[in-house]
């Protein structure tokens, strides 16, 4: 395919997969995108509100969830279950031919377990490998890829896998065929200066500035994954990434952060 096509890559996550009007803006934002497109998702905050109400202990360590293997059955059902089917149903209903998927559906994404060091994490799974074949012929026959946060190791097993790296790393799969444009939409304006205040965006973050950030500890814990699978995909030739709210995926005037290498 030409390689100045783009391909727009969108993560959803935070609070808007768990507010209904919040998620049905953002698909009627995402449906109206042109060209091809793929959508990623999370479902950590349903997840663990499914947890307590089965007595299902939930256990986390800096943000991760330790999966083990009830953990994992439970997930599988919000994110490759109810999350996923009731986005493809709702983006259907937008007229936008969407096709849910794990990693494991047509071989798309292979992980493996991430090895215990001071921590065994369970069932959780580190991105080793994507296929853009089947993709590619998807999105060639404008069909719209809907990714969950599971991927699978070729083993038989499903993992548990961040939905930022996944986003990722399908956007640093496609780079060489596509101008792919990578974005993180959350409920927040972008990366803020004061975690309090959303009007204080910073607009621009390049690989200098965001050590200046790291350093002064003007970027908080939880944002730290992010920007570092934001920066990874940089490195491997993604063409721009954003973190926002999904406004700015169709509004010129919208403030958010965009981050570049220089």
């Amino acid at each position: 395919m030409d390689k100045k096509n783009t391909l727009k890559i969108v993560k959803i996550g935070g609070n808007v997969i768990d507010n209904p009007q919040a998620l049905t803006s953002f698909l009627t934002v995402f449906s109206s995108i042109k060209g091809p497109k793929i959508l990623v998702h999370g479902g950590g905050k349903s997840a663990t509100a499914l947890a307590k109400k089965t007595g299902l202990e939930v256990q986390m360590v800096d943000g991760r969830r330790i999966t083990d293997a009830a953990t994992l059955e439970l997930i599988t059902m919000v994110y490759a279950g109810k999350i996923n089917k009731t986005m493809v149903a709702q983006l259907q209903a937008l007229d936008c031919n969407a096709l849910g998927f794990t990693g494991a559906d047509a071989n798309t994404i292979t992980s493996v377990k991430r090895p215990v060091s001071t921590l065994d994490y369970g069932f959780v799974g580190d991105v080793k490998n994507v296929e853009t074949s089947t993709l590619e012929l998807l999105l060639n026959h404008g069909i719209s890829p809907v990714f969950c946060a599971l991927t699978h190791n070729q083993n038989g097993q499903l993992l548990n896998t961040n939905a930022d790296t996944i986003a990722s790393e399908l956007a640093i799969a496609f780079a060489s065929q596509f101008e792919v444009e990578l974005y993180y939409c959350f409920e927040k304006n972008g990366v803020l200066k004061d975690v309090n205040d959303d009007s204080s965006v910073i607009e621009k973050i390049t690989a200098s500035s965001y050590k200046e950030l790291l350093h002064a500890q003007v970027i908080y814990a939880g944002m730290l994954p992010k920007l570092n699978n934001c920066f990874h995909a940089l490195e491997h030739q993604v063409s721009k990434v954003c973190i926002g709210k999904p406004e700015m995926l169709l509004d010129s005037e919208a403030i958010f952060t965009t981050l570049t290498i220089q």
